[in-house]
C-alpha cells in the first residue's frame, strides 16, 4: 500500500482547488471517507469505528473510536486508520494536546496491527502554526520534534500523554491562512 500522504494528496488538491469544501471536522471526516471509498475499491472504509471491533482488549488504547478506518474483510488486513482534526473554537494549547493524544492513539493502533495510520489536521487559525514556540506550541509552530511525555498544558494537573515515535509537524498552505499538516505512521512493512 502506498503511503497515506500520497493517497490523500489528490483529496488535498481538490480542497485547494475548491472542488471539495470542508468547513469543520465532520465535513472533513465525511469528505475524506467518500474520497477514500472512490480510490480504494475493495476496502471497507468506515467512520467512528470502535477499537473493540478489531481488538478484544480495548483497555490498552488511549481512545475508543477511530475517526476513519480502512480494512479488508477478505484477508482480514487492518489497512489504515486516520485521526482527524479541524479546530474551530480556539483553545489552542488544549487542541494541540489533543493532537498529541491522537498521535499516541495511532501509535497504539499500529502496534496492535494496523499497517499504516495518519493524523490529518486542517486549520484556518494562524495561532496553530505561527507564534511563540514555548511549551507545547513549539511542536506545532517551530518544527520542534514531537516526542516523549507531553504534559497537558491547562486544566487539571497531572494529565499527560506519551508519544513514543519522533515526528515533525509541517504545515502546508492550502489557501491564505488555511493550512494542513499530516503525520504518518507505519509498522515498518
Amino acid at each position: 500500500m502506498e503511503s497515506l500522504a500520497a493517497k490523500v494528496e489528490p483529496f488535498i488538491e481538490a480542497v485547494r482547488r475548491g472542488e471539495v469544501e470542508i468547513y469543520n471536522e465532520f465535513s472533513l471526516q465525511h469528505e475524506l471517507g467518500i474520497f477514500l471509498r472512490g480510490v480504494m475499491p475493495g476496502w471497507k472504509i468506515q467512520f467512528e469505528r470502535n477499537v473493540g471491533h478489531f481488538f478484544s482488549d480495548r483497555s490498552s488504547f488511549t481512545k475508543r473510536e477511530i475517526d476513519i478506518v480502512g480494512f479488508s474483510d477478505s484477508d482480514h488486513e487492518l489497512g489504515f486508520a486516520f485521526e482527524l482534526k479541524y479546530p474551530r473554537n480556539g483553545q489552542h494549547p488544549e487542541q494541540m494536546y489533543s493532537f498529541c493524544k491522537d498521535i499516541a492513539f495511532l501509535e497504539e493502533l499500529v502496534d496492535a496491527g494496523f499497517r499504516r495510520a495518519a493524523f490529518l489536521v486542517f486549520a484556518e487559525d494562524h495561532r496553530y502554526y505561527r507564534g511563540s514556540a514555548d511549551g507545547i506550541y513549539g511542536h506545532f509552530r517551530n518544527s520542534r520534534p514531537l516526542h516523549g511525555i507531553i504534559n497537558k498544558p491547562t486544566g487539571s494537573q497531572g494529565g499527560h500523554v506519551e508519544v513514543r515515535g519522533t515526528y515533525t509537524v509541517e504545515w502546508v498552505p492550502v489557501a491564505v491562512d488555511f493550512r494542513y499538516a499530516l503525520v504518518e505512521l507505519n509498522n515498518g512493512s
